[in-house]
């Protein structure tokens, strides 16, 4: 297989995981780099020997021949690089926060699907290993059609200090976490009809919501409870940990803390540790996120390869951005949220 050539704009916090990924993964190599700030630019270039660099998207695009962009700048930046990136009809995959507004990201997947070219959002807790194992245990059948789902991420880690700017935004939690757990959510249990939302702010040196608890319809029947929190303060720190609960006609799934997989069906009781391997450049507690991050860039370089469309595109994010900006909306109103309205 021809090696697919590919272009990396932005060089921040999170970018790094990117490259390691990109260097770890056959098939596909990070060719150049685009970063505004010359100094991040020249980091990153140096960690990874990428010698081809920019501080202009236009000019890199211009200027080189890709396969794809990974796109790993901040949110407001998104809809002009995918739009660019369409234009030029160079495939793309995306950072999440996808984009400010619904609307936004409803007129970038709808530039990708004029140019034919795909899109994929970065969504990387559903790609974790012990969250993939979650999802293999219900294909299983062992617990038969679930009913109900609690997912839960509940931690007092200081995520401000690396990413300062967490703390100065009007929406905060949701925004940032809790489209992961949506997400989670969405690939457990299906489609969500409604959903009412209750958040608060218990942190007083921050800007927006530190809690939220999520109620939802899903069309196939099930009922499911997303509560996050960043204002809990545990024996044992979690962080950064996804806890489940799955209850079916046939028995329960639970992944609790510690990695640590329960399955009760059909068969019996089984418990398997789901701990995600460490990589050699991840680190803990991140390793779960960092090993993701490899998941998911191989996904998106598969389907290159083969022509499929990614299980986290850009028209199936919509359907999880839809459920963060419920959230916010139900949590202002008080009152129930239809998703189908918002996806028109």
């Amino acid at each position: 297989m021809t090696e697919l050539r590919g272009a990396l704009i932005g060089c921040g916090f999170f970018a790094v995981n990117q490259m390691h990924a990109w260097r770890d993964i056959e098939g596909a190599s990070i060719v150049a780099i685009c970063d505004r700030d010359p100094e991040r630019q020249r980091i990153v270039g140096e960690q990874f020997g990428v010698t081809r660099r920019y501080t202009d998207a236009a000019e890199l695009f211009a200027a080189e021949t890709l396969d794809f962009v990974d796109i790993a700048t901040t949110v407001g930046s998104h809809r002009p690089l995918v739009e660019m990136a369409a234009a030029q009809g160079v495939p793309v995959i995306c950072q999440k926060p996808f984009a400010p507004t619904l609307g936004d990201a409803k007129a970038m997947v709808a530039a990708c699907a004029k140019a034919g070219v795909p899109l994929m959002v970065h969504e990387n807790f559903r790609w974790q290993s012990p969250i993939q194992a979650v999802r293999a245990a219900l294909d299983s059948g062992e617990i038969g059609t679930p009913f109900f789902g609690r997912i839960s991420f509940r931690s007092g880690y200081d995520v401000f200090s690396g990413q300062p700017y967490l703390a100065t935004g009007k929406r905060f939690i949701i925004e940032d976490l809790g489209i992961h757990i949506l997400d989670i959510t969405r690939f457990l249990l299906g489609d969500v009809t409604s959903l009412t939302a209750r958040t608060t702010r218990i942190n007083p040196a921050i800007a927006g919501e530190d809690v939220a608890t999520m109620l939802m319809d899903h069309a196939g029947g099930a009922t499911s409870v997303v509560d996050c929190s960043y204002a809990t303060k545990l024996a044992t720190e979690p962080f950064p940990e996804t806890l489940i609960e799955l209850d079916g006609a046939d028995g329960t799934i639970r992944l609790a803390q510690g990695y640590r997989l329960t399955v009760t069906g059909k068969s019996g009781t089984r418990m398997s540790d789901v701990s995600p391997p460490l990589l050699p450049w991840a680190s803990r507690p991140w390793h779960n996120i960092q090993e993701s991050v490899l998941a998911i860039q191989r996904h998106w370089v598969d389907c290159l390869a083969s022509g499929k469309e990614p299980a986290t595109s850009g028209a199936d994010n919509l359907k999880t951005f839809a459920l963060v900006e419920a959230a916010y909306a139900g949590a202002a109103s008080r009152e129930p949220v239809q998703i189908e309205a918002l996806l028109k």
